[in-house]
């Protein structure tokens, strides 16, 4: 039985981070939510799961996955129920809840990336609160961003096992989702990260190694790979960007 993805049509948004994972392993998945209605699938049917009566545990927002009758929500809680079936999680049992806290940390940054776009309400327009997005994108830039990358920099540095891999001596879908943070923040910052590589050596090698594994490699220039764009959580506002202090 295939697995199902979840996730609005036309995003990459957190449904990235675990299409990645999918992607790599070669996982035969469906995306439920850009099929045809005619089939069962589309829009409408995501919403049937988040909406229905009879769900025990129905999630509360897109993305979750379903294996089975087995419904699973939040994209790190998603990973960390798929990295050991896809042998994309470490194998020493400790280390996979080291693996998680990285991808709850990652999930941190995203949620800050967004409200540099939405600082004061997600129900308001961008244009409705521009002038909040300018300073809350800033300081993102300034003090952030460094702070975030400075500290995944490090854990890369320290790893006992050598600094190519988030965690341990393979990949798994930390390296993944850190490709998608870093890949985000370059399009929606490209000011800001120009000298990206010069400041964080580490991750900008993870960044171009992950990119360069055949089957992302197939993915990013397959027709399932969205491009970023500006109804997503990663947008280029050239008003909002500006080089690093």
């Amino acid at each position: 039985m295939s697995l199902e993805l979840y996730y609005w049509d036309g995003l990459q948004g957190r449904g990235e981070f675990v299409r990645l994972a999918l992607e790599e392993a070669g996982a035969d998945y469906v995306e439920v939510a850009r099929g045809n209605a005619s089939e069962g699938l589309g829009t409408g049917a995501m919403m049937a799961v988040m909406k229905s009566k009879d769900e025990p545990y129905p999630p509360f927002a897109p993305p979750f996955l379903k294996d089975g009758d087995l419904v699973i929500s939040q994209t790190a809680n998603i990973l960390f129920y798929l990295g050991p079936r896809l042998n994309l999680a470490p194998s020493v049992e400790s280390l996979r809840y080291v693996a998680n806290g990285l991808q709850l940390t990652i999930a941190d940054v995203v949620t800050e990336a967004h409200d540099t776009h939405h600082p004061l309400a997600s129900n308001l327009y961008y244009e409705d609160q521009k002038d909040a997005a300018k300073v809350r994108a800033h300081d993102f830039i300034d003090n952030r961003i460094p702070k975030f990358m400075k500290y995944f920099e490090r854990v890369l540095k320290q790893n006992p096992a050598g600094d190519t891999f988030m965690v341990g001596d393979s990949l798994t879908y930390v390296d993944l989702s850190m490709f998608q943070l870093i890949d985000g923040l370059l399009y929606a910052f490209p000011r800001a990260l120009k000298r990206f590589g010069e400041h964080y050596p580490r991750l900008a090698a993870l960044h171009a190694a992950v990119k360069e594994r055949p089957n992302i490699a197939a993915y990013l220039q397959s027709e399932r790979r969205l491009a970023h764009n500006e109804a997503c959580i990663f947008r280029h506002y050239p008003e909002l960007d500006k080089a690093a202090a």
